[in-house]
């Protein structure tokens, strides 16, 4: 809490923050009032950022007199970010603060997208939602219910409303993220993302900018810096010069989805010369069933698999992996050096970019985790462990019992191995025919402007024959909730409860999201009924929202759904939000209860008061851990080793894991929990895949990409457009209204190679043209991206389509207009632009460009085994036309609708031979009972 400096005197000290025991009663002088000393008295409580996944500590400043939250800054007690935070966290006071913020449930009052609304009560909005949905549900519709999150920032509540209300209707926006990494990762251990122990790190391989811009950034970049300043080395693969690769020990700049080539090549390398941890892949690696599937007659021993390995993997020379990602052999040749010195410590991270861009760009993570395991550095202090083992999910009481529907519209039989649910296709799916919907929430979520495809989006989002009702859950206004029939306003990181746990370093936490001004009244001893009487105007948060719709889609308990939702404490009765958290932390948290009684606090006061709980720390080796006889009880091993207890349909298989099983029996007689694949071990050989039929791609290996070098006419100027990144103050929708963010970042350029600009100069404008459309961008000339590859940042580009229904710090305002064949066009009417509001500094706006929407002219690209929608686009530049203007955006939806088949044609649709829908063991968030995985 305190900085000491040499020879500086007790009274001389520097303190970091103010100490907890004084967050009740914190008093600072007030700066504005200088050089006067003006106390102010404050209570700082704390609570969760809620702009990106890192789910950071923030400390809220609440001013006694009147408990308004004055400032946001880190929280010491945080052990994931330390007290420290990237600009997006204390931004967030923008946000309370925006003066275009919702404050009331609004419900439409003209044609969808018409910008006609009407206030009405949250009765009024309830009872109308809960009635559509509780007809839906005795009308066995019940696969006409969907939820759509994007980002969700809370961990195991969205699953007890869904299982309740007997819904198979979770959909996530997993597809446009992170699915392909997630499914490399999952096919190797079970677990779908990495968690490097950076801080500990010799060597640190990082695959793209993505540890800069997106989750994890700043717990993650902490530790990364420490290991830097403690000798490790940094190498990075981006196309593109990124902040993070501007501190690299090495760069490489490949051609985008050559990436697995490169890994591929020093794999290679480490089995031809044997710098492998032979110890652990012998006794952790499925190395048996390799040998089995594609070499049946040759020996079963450790040595021979080693042989077989290194001819199977002979073709990934040095040199082809050059010539594949163009760039100089002696890169790949250093690359390989440092990771084969990297011992143990190798911690290594790809998510989005590389892993989502491209064409089986899940390989690419498969690809990156085979180093891990060829070089030992699986759960090593400094290595890469699985998410699982530093990740923890608390539970509420009385979970709702599984249900045995399965929703083809989230889960299609084309895409039986997808991770998670197909979400981007769901216009399409729509349009095949394949369903409609009753009740269709947007929460956190965008989908219009942040989903590639968005005027199909927009096509089903006005079609009420497609899409009953549509309630946008959201605290802002944002082009979805413009096509809404219920805009329901939901609380900020300060104005609502949420738990969540993420794997930031070797250790495991579980934050604790709350509104601060709630908190605050409790503490002052002033009443209120519930979250809305602390938050301003009507805002709710969700949790108590989905307790009151779950009790009015059942009033009576005939449906057997309101009995999720009473509280443990008083039968019968509605369960508060004290109660519920009362209930998680004092009996789902390990040692919880423990260090709140030796604060003298209850578990719920312990988490009030810190935001947060250290649950372990220095967390390595649990595929190690014993099975405890308890565990052991009832199993017996199968023919690979696998220990298993019976299971029935009705068993329902965990978040990620095969139902029924348990651990693994070594061949020396030890039981350890080991892995979540079907063996229990690291798959390098994955059954999984080709019993799905996809023989070819069972073991890591490269997949040549749709924008691959061999597949661009470079003569005709094909260059490939990079749209995979974004700023690091800026994170989709929800930094919009966030004035400080805004004025960091406020401009949008194109960036091309000099190689590529023929002609072109810096602010030059350009047409980009798609297999669908094109829009119009603005130049920037720069040797920050290598030849071949231009990109653009996923960060701006927002607009609205009247004056008030949109953040005006950041959006345009824009004629959307769709020709009679189908042809969509998007124009600005203008750019940014002062305004007048309750802040004076929204007439002090002195930037004007709102971006260029690119995702609506990308036609939607769905992986056919991991169903990643893969970003990176084909395009030509060609000089603007006559009428051209900046951000002008021109797509042809027929075309989309083509590309979409042409996609769905690359796809081999399940099931299995022995009728499976999808693997046991893949992540499929609400798991319905083993019955539904089979037709």
């Amino acid at each position: 809490m305190t900085i000491d400096l040499p020879g500086m005197r007790n009274h001389e000290r520097l303190r970091n923050y103010p100490a907890p025991e004084t967050w009740d009663h914190h008093v600072e002088n007030d700066a504005r009032a200088h050089p006067r000393k003006v106390p102010r008295e404050f209570m700082l409580i704390p609570t969760t950022c809620f702009n990106c996944e890192s789910a950071c500590g923030l400390l809220a400043y609440v001013e006694k007199k009147d408990l308004s939250v004055t400032k946001v800054t880190g929280n010491p007690a945080h052990p994931g970010s330390r007290g420290r935070n990237c600009a997006k966290g204390p931004a967030t006071i923008n946000q309370l603060d925006d003066p275009e913020r919702i404050l009331h449930p609004l419900r439409r009052a003209g044609e969808r997208g018409a910008g006609k609304w009407e206030r009405v009560s949250w009765d009024e909005a309830l009872d109308d939602i809960a009635a559509r949905i509780r007809q839906a549900i005795l009308e066995d519709r019940h696969d006409e219910v969907l939820y759509h999150v994007g980002r969700p920032g809370e961990d195991g509540f969205a699953e007890r409303f869904l299982q309740a209300w007997g819904v198979d209707g979770h959909n996530s926006h997993t597809n446009i993220c992170s699915s392909g990494a997630r499914f490399g990762y999952t096919l190797w251990g079970g677990y779908d993302r990495p968690s490097p122990d950076h801080a500990n790190a010799k060597v640190i391989l990082l695959l793209s900018s993505h540890l800069e811009t997106g989750h994890y950034f700043n717990p993650h970049a902490q530790r990364i810096m420490e290991a830097k300043q403690n000798g490790a080395k940094l190498v990075v693969l981006d196309p593109r010069m990124s902040n993070t690769a501007s501190h690299a020990d090495l760069w490489l700049a490949p051609w985008p989805g050559s990436e697995a080539a490169i890994l591929l090549a020093v794999a290679s390398y480490l089995i031809r010369t044997r710098q492998l941890a032979d110890g652990y892949i012998r006794r952790w690696v499925n190395w048996q069933t390799y040998l089995e599937r594609l070499h049946p007659d040759a020996p079963r021993d450790y040595e021979t698999f080693l042989d077989r390995l290194e001819s199977d993997y002979a073709g990934y020379t040095f040199e082809y992996a050059a010539r594949e990602a163009r760039i100089p052999v002696e890169r790949i040749e250093e690359l390989a050096r440092i990771v084969a010195g990297a011992g143990t410590r190798l911690a290594a991270h790809v998510w989005r970019a590389a892993a989502a861009g491209n064409l089986g760009g899940w390989q690419v993570a498969r690809s990156l985790f085979f180093l891990n395991v060829l070089t030992g550095s699986v759960g090593t202090e400094g290595g890469t462990s699985p998410n699982g083992w530093n990740k923890f999910v608390a539970h509420g009481p009385n979970m709702p019992d599984a249900h045995e529907r399965w929703n083809e519209l989230l889960w299609p039989r084309e895409y039986p191995l997808s991770t998670n649910e197909m979400s981007f296709l769901l216009p399409h799916l729509l349009a095949d025919g394949r369903a409609r919907l009753a009740v269709y929430f947007s929460r956190v979520y965008n989908p219009v402007w942040t989903n590639p495809d968005g005027f199909m989006w927009m096509e089903t989002l006005t079609d009420t024959d497609q899409v009953g009702c549509h309630v946008a859950l959201t605290p802002t206004w944002s082009e979805t909730a413009a096509y809404a029939d219920y805009v329901l306003p939901m609380g900020h990181s300060t104005e609502r409860h949420d738990t969540h746990s993420y794997e930031t370093h070797a250790g495991r936490w579980l934050g604790f999201r709350q509104p601060v001004r709630r908190v605050a009244m409790e503490k002052t001893g002033q009443s209120f009924t519930d979250t809305r009487d602390a938050n301003p105007g009507e805002v709710w948060e969700e949790n108590e929202f989905w307790f009151e719709l779950s009790w009015r889609i059942d009033p009576d308990g005939e449906l057997g759904i309101r009995k999720y939702f009473e509280s443990p404490y008083r039968p019968g009765e509605k369960v508060t939000v004290d109660e519920y958290y009362r209930y998680v932390f004092e009996n789902s948290v390990p040692g919880l209860p423990e260090k709140a009684k030796e604060a003298e606090l209850t578990p719920l006061e312990y988490m009030r008061k810190y935001g947060v709980v250290e649950i372990d720390s220095g967390v390595y080796r649990l595929d190690e851990r014993p099975l405890t006889p308890a565990e052991l009880d009832g199993a017996e091993p199968d023919e690979q080793g696998v220990l298993r207890r019976p299971t029935t349909p009705d068993s329902v298989p965990p978040l990620i894991g095969e139902a029924g099983a348990v651990g693994v029996l070594h061949e020396d007689g030890t039981a350890t929990q080991g892995w979540l694949t079907p063996s229990r071990k690291l798959e390098i050989y994955s059954a999984a895949v080709a019993d799905f039929g996809w023989p070819e791609h069972a073991t890591p290996g490269y997949v040549e990409s749709h924008v691959s070098w061999n597949r661009l006419d470079r003569d005709a100027g094909d260059l490939v457009l990079m749209p995979t990144f974004r700023l690091p103050t800026l994170v989709h929708t929800r930094s919009g209204n966030a004035k400080y963010l805004n004025e960091i970042s406020n401009t949008h350029p194109l960036w091309v190679n000099p190689e590529d600009a023929a002609g072109l100069a810096t602010d030059d404008l350009v047409r980009v043209h798609t297999e669908i459309g094109h829009f119009v961008a603005r130049v920037w000339v720069t040797a920050g991206i290598r030849p071949g590859v231009v990109a653009l940042s996923h960060h701006m580009g927002r607009w609205r389509l009247h004056e008030q229904d949109g953040s005006r710090w950041v959006s345009g305002l824009v004629d959307l207009q769709r020709g009679e064949e189908g042809v969509w066009r998007l124009r600005y009417r203008k750019g940014v632009r002062p305004f007048a509001s309750g802040d004076a500094d929204s007439s002090r706006i002195d930037w004007d460009d709102p971006g260029v929407h690119q995702n609506l002219a990308f036609a939607v690209h769905p992986d056919p085994l991991s169903g990643m929608h893969c970003w990176h686009q084909k395009v030509r530049l060609a000089p603007v036309e006559p009428g051209d203007e900046y951000g002008d955006v021109v797509v042809d939806t027929r075309r989309s609708r083509a590309v979409y088949r042409e996609w769905l044609e690359l796809t081999r649709p399940g099931p299995n031979a022995d009728g499976l829908r999808r693997p046991e063991f893949l992540m499929r968030p609400v798991k319905p009972k083993r019955r539904a995985f089979h037709v």
